[in-house]
């Protein structure tokens, strides 16, 4: 029962090669538009904003596609196609930049609600290594992102950015080489058909009645979906700061000379994820230890510590703002790099659990709809996050950063008051 169904690593594989393509991609747009395509930062900011906010809109329409016609694995297969040759297509020319956003946004909506959705499909019901599971599979998510702002960062600003963005395609391209060589070994049957995902993990499971209403447990558990994605909006739109302003801060108020070499400002964003490998493991054994004390956490508790870490990284911004503004001069890459340890903190407590709480409230016949539905905060998220990063040039630093600080702390003291009501609503799920 303590190991982890074959099945877990496989996935695990998979979504590192997709992570790795979509973060190598991410790493160099918002310095495309602003070095090459000439935008400006209000503009570079606001396509972003709203090109990783549709990223995040359409798995509602991929999860429903699954859940209703295609599966859960032929989804995948035509996310992972319509992702590898976005990311060409953006390496080919500037006049193919919008047509390739546009390819991508629908490829990341067939692939990005379903492979969660199988995730926890490898776990029965209650099964208290689930956490534990997917803050691996969130390792994975987060070894891709570890190297791709290095390679194709790398690739992109010192040699050429289509080769940066090349180099995301190629991942993409083995991720899917991986699910269409594996998947039939290590998930069998499973998620072939519409409606009929069921769990290897639970012997002899009936499948459901997709005609069946649904219980008033199931529509209270639904309910506590969308309460717990409507904080994770306020996570998202700060933590997505990585990618527009952070960025940017990176670029010009950091001192990124090392050992007398100055590295690229899109490898501050592989710090995040390779805090991630490192923390991934002792807080999946963290949640199974406090779990088997009786210790654990609740669902919405853990969400409420993750708001705080992120406030608290932020705070930390607000100081190395301040620091740039007396001196005039870039300060240490030590202030991101702590920032970003304080915000990997908060993202483990709060995003691989809320994938793992969508696979186990949600009722079988909506799985991928409603695993759609969690990743919709990241949609809201980007948008206003993007909206808000394009104000960085207009204000004074100190307060830009202050602002993301007063969201998390206030949205995680306010959760912090509905945790027993929340609780109840879930009914015995933990």
């Amino acid at each position: 029962m303590k190991g982890h169904p074959k099945g877990l690593y496989m996935l695990f594989t998979v979504e590192m090669w997709e992570r790795f393509g979509y973060y190598g991609m991410r790493a160099l747009l918002v310095l495309y538009m602003v070095k090459h395509l000439a935008f400006s930062t209000e503009k570079s900011g606001q396509i972003y904003g709203w090109f990783t906010g549709l990223v995040y809109l359409t798995p509602l329409l991929g999860g429903y596609i699954a859940d209703r016609y295609f599966g859960q694995r032929k989804c995948i297969i035509v996310g992972a196609t319509l992702m590898g040759v976005g990311y060409f297509m953006l390496g080919l020319s500037g006049a193919m930049f919008f047509p390739a956003l546009f390819v991508i946004v629908f490829g990341n909506g067939f692939f990005k609600p379903n492979i969660s959705t199988i995730v926890g499909k490898l776990y029965p019901p209650n099964d208290s290594r689930r956490d534990g599971g997917f803050t691996i599979f969130y390792m994975g998510i987060n070894l891709g992102a570890l190297f791709s702002p290095l390679i194709a960062g790398t690739l992109g600003e010192k040699y050429g950015w289509h080769y940066g963005f090349w180099a995301a395609s190629a991942g993409m391209f083995i991720g899917l080489a991986v699910f269409l060589w594996k998947s039939r070994e290590y998930l069998g049957d499973m998620c072939i058909g519409p409606a009929h995902c069921s769990s290897p993990g639970v012997e002899g499971e009936p499948v459901h009645d997709v005609n069946a209403p649904l219980t008033t447990e199931e529509w209270h558990r639904i309910a506590v979906i969308f309460i717990m994605t409507f904080f994770a909006i306020f996570f998202f739109a700060c933590f997505e700061q990585a990618g527009s302003s952070l960025t940017l801060f990176a670029d010009r108020s950091t001192d990124r000379t090392f050992f007398g070499w100055e590295f690229p400002a899109s490898w501050f964003q592989a710090v995040n994820p390779l805090l991630i490998v490192a923390l991934a493991l002792p807080f999946s054994r963290l949640w199974t230890w406090l779990s088997e004390k009786q210790m654990e956490p609740t669902t919405s508790k853990k969400f409420a510590f993750g708001l705080a870490f992120l406030g608290a990284g932020f705070v930390v911004m607000v100081m190395a703002a301040k620091a740039n503004k007396l001196t005039g001069l870039p300060v240490s890459f030590m202030w991101l790099t702590m920032a970003y340890l304080l915000h990997t903190i908060g993202e483990l407590c709060l995003s691989p659990v809320g994938l793992s709480m969508v696979t186990k409230l949600a009722p079988a016949k909506f799985a991928s709809l409603l695993m759609g539905t969690w990743l919709c905060s990241s949609a809201a998220a980007n948008i206003v996050g993007g909206m808000f990063a394009g104000n960085y040039d207009a204000m004074d630093h100190s307060l830009f950063f202050m602002i993301p600080a007063a969201t998390a702390f206030g949205s995680a003291f306010v959760l912090y008051l509905l945790v027993k009501p929340i609780n109840r609503w879930m009914h015995g799920v933990h």
